[in-house]
C-alpha cells in the first residue's frame, strides 16, 4: 500500500495539525501568551474550515476503509461552522472561575470528538466506523463532566459514560455478528451479500443501538435530559447539534447503502421510533420548567423529524437531511447561546426566570424568539423550509400517515415554544433579569445564527447545491 495516499485526508490532517499546535501552545506557552490562546484557537480553526470547504472528486484510501464523496465536505463544513460558533459562545465561560481547568483542554477535547466524527462519517468499513465513534464518544464524556466541581456536571458525565458504554458494547456485538454472518466488514461488500437472514437482522438492530443512542431516539433517550441539564451549556449545545448531526448522516449512509437489501426490515423499526420520538418528546417537553431540559426534549423531537429523511432512503431524503442539519444547527445554537449567556451572568435557567426579559434585554429576547420560531417551523424562518423539504421527501416515498403524525406533533411543539415566548414578552416580573452586555464572541455568534435563521430558507441556492450532491450519490 502506498502510504502517500493518506495525504488525501485533507480534513483530518488539517484538524490534527490544529490540535497539535494548540496542545503544544497550551503546554509550553507562558502565562502572558496564554491570554491569547482562545484567539489563536479561533483563527486556526477558522483557517481549517475555510481551507477544507471546497468539495473534491470522490476517492478512497486504505482499500476502501476510508471513502470520500463530495457531500462529506458540506457536512463537515456544517459541523465546523457549528463548532466555531460554540467556541465563540464559550469564550466568557472559559475565562470565568467556574471551570477551574486549563482552557486548552476544552478546545483539545472538543476537536478530538470532531476528528472522531470525521472518521465515522468517512468510514467505508465497520472497523473504521467503530474507531471514529469511540474517538468521538470518550472525549464527549469528559466534556460533559467538565465542571468537575459541580455535582450535576459530574453526575451527568457518569450517566453519559455508563449509558454510552452499554450502547457501544451492544453495537460492537452487532458488528461482530455481521462479520460472523458474512465474513467481511466492508460496506460495499456487505451491500452485495446481506440478504436479511434472522442473524443479519439481529446484527443490524444491535449495531444501530449505538447510533440511536447518540441521536437520542426513543427509547434510547433517557440519558438526554439529565445530561443536557448537568453539562455546561456550551457542551450541551455541542451534544445537541454536532454529535447528533454527524450520527444522523452516518445512520442514513449505512442504512441506505449497507442495508439496502434489508429495507423492509429496518423501515418499520425506524417508523415506530420516529412516531415515539416525536410524540413522547413533545409531551414531556410541555412539562419542563428548566429551559435546558425543555431543549433536551425538543432535540429528541427534532431527531425524530431528521429520521424522516432517513426512512425515505432517497436522494431527496439525503439532501433534506443535510439541509435540516444546517438549519437545526443555527436555530439550536442561537437558543443555547442565549441560555448560556444568561446562565453565566445570572445562574438562571428556568422558564419563569425569563418573565419580562424583553424589557431588560430586548436583543437577546429577539434572538431567542427567532430561534424558537425556527425550531417550531413557523414561516418564513429557515425551520419552516427544512421541515417542508424533509416532509416532502418522506411523503414522496409513500409515508403519508407518518408525515401526518409529524405535522400534528409540530402543532403540539408550538405550545411549549410559544410558552417561552409568552414568558419573555407578556409575563410581568418585578425581579426580571437585569440588563447586561454580552461579550463580543457571543454577539458575533448570535448575529451569525440570527442572520442564518432568516436567510438560509430564503436563499434557494443553498438547498439547490446540497441537492446536486445528494442526487450525485445515487
Amino acid at each position: 500500500m502506498d502510504y502517500s495516499s493518506f495525504l488525501q485526508l485533507h480534513d483530518e490532517l488539517s484538524l490534527l495539525m490544529v490540535m497539535v499546535i494548540l496542545l503544544i501552545y497550551d503546554v509550553f506557552a507562558g502565562e502572558k501568551a496564554l491570554r491569547y490562546f482562545q484567539s489563536v484557537a479561533l483563527v486556526l480553526f477558522t483557517a481549517h474550515t475555510i481551507i477544507n470547504c471546497v468539495p473534491r472528486d470522490t476517492f478512497e484510501v486504505a482499500g476502501g476503509m476510508y471513502k470520500y464523496v463530495p457531500m462529506l465536505t458540506y457536512v463537515k463544513t456544517i459541523l465546523n461552522v457549528g463548532t466555531l460558533l460554540i467556541f465563540l459562545q464559550a469564550h466568557k465561560w472559559l475565562n470565568g472561575d467556574e471551570s477551574r481547568i486549563r482552557r486548552g483542554e476544552f478546545y483539545f477535547l472538543t476537536l478530538s470528538t470532531l476528528l472522531g466524527m470525521y472518521f465515522m462519517m468517512s468510514a467505508g468499513h465497520f472497523l473504521m466506523f467503530f474507531i471514529g465513534i469511540e474517538t468521538a464518544s470518550i472525549p464527549l464524556a469528559t466534556l460533559v463532566a467538565f465542571n468537575k466541581y459541580h455535582n450535576k456536571s459530574a453526575e451527568a458525565g457518569a450517566k453519559y459514560i455508563l449509558t454510552a458504554v452499554f450502547s457501544t458494547g451492544i453495537s460492537l456485538f452487532g458488528i461482530s455478528m455481521i462479520y460472523g454472518a458474512t465474513g467481511t466488514l466492508y460496506f460495499d461488500d456487505l451491500q452485495k451479500v446481506l440478504t436479511g437472514t434472522p442473524i443479519e437482522i439481529m446484527a443490524m438492530v444491535f449495531f444501530a443501538v449505538g447510533l440511536f443512542f447518540k441521536i437520542s431516539l426513543v427509547p434510547f433517550h433517557l440519558w438526554t435530559a439529565d445530561v443536557y441539564e448537568g453539562a455546561p451549556t456550551n457542551v450541551t449545545s455541542y451534544l445537541s447539534v454536532i454529535s447528533k448531526g454527524s450520527a444522523v448522516f452516518v445512520l442514513f449512509t449505512i442504512f441506505v447503502k449497507v442495508f439496502a437489501n434489508m429495507v423492509t426490515e429496518w423501515q418499520p423499526v425506524v417508523y415506530g421510533m420516529i412516531v415515539l420520538s416525536i410524540t413522547v418528546a413533545n409531551l414531556f417537553a410541555i412539562r419542563q420548567q428548566n429551559l435546558k431540559r425543555l431543549l433536551a426534549f425538543s432535540s429528541i423531537s427534532q431527531a425524530g423529524y431528521l429520521m424522516l429523511g432517513v426512512i425515505s432512503g432517497s436522494a431527496a431524503g439525503m439532501s433534506a437531511t443535510v439541509y435540516y442539519i444546517l438549519v437545526y444547527l443555527f436555530s439550536n445554537l442561537a437558543a443555547f447561546g442565549v441560555i448560556s449567556v444568561i446562565e453565566n451572568q445570572t445562574g438562571k435557567v428556568n422558564r419563569s426566570d425569563y418573565d419580562g426579559l424583553y424589557l431588560t434585554n430586548p436583543a437577546l429576547s429577539i434572538v431567542l424568539t427567532l430561534a424558537l420560531f425556527s425550531l417550531a417551523g413557523i414561516p418564513p424562518f429557515a425551520g419552516f423550509f427544512s421541515k417542508y423539504f424533509i416532509f416532502t421527501a418522506a411523503f414522496e416515498k409513500g409515508f403519508n400517515v407518518l408525515v401526518f403524525i409529524a405535522l400534528i406533533n409540530t402543532i403540539v411543539s408550538l405550545y411549549y415554544y410559544l410558552m417561552v415566548v409568552k414568558s419573555i414578552f407578556f409575563n410581568k416580573n418585578e425581579n426580571a433579569i437585569e440588563r447586561f452586555t454580552s461579550d463580543n464572541g457571543v454577539k458575533v455568534s448570535l448575529i451569525i445564527c440570527s442572520a442564518a435563521i432568516v436567510l438560509t430558507g430564503l436563499i434557494s441556492t443553498i438547498y439547490n447545491n446540497i441537492s446536486v450532491l445528494g442526487f450525485g450519490l445515487y
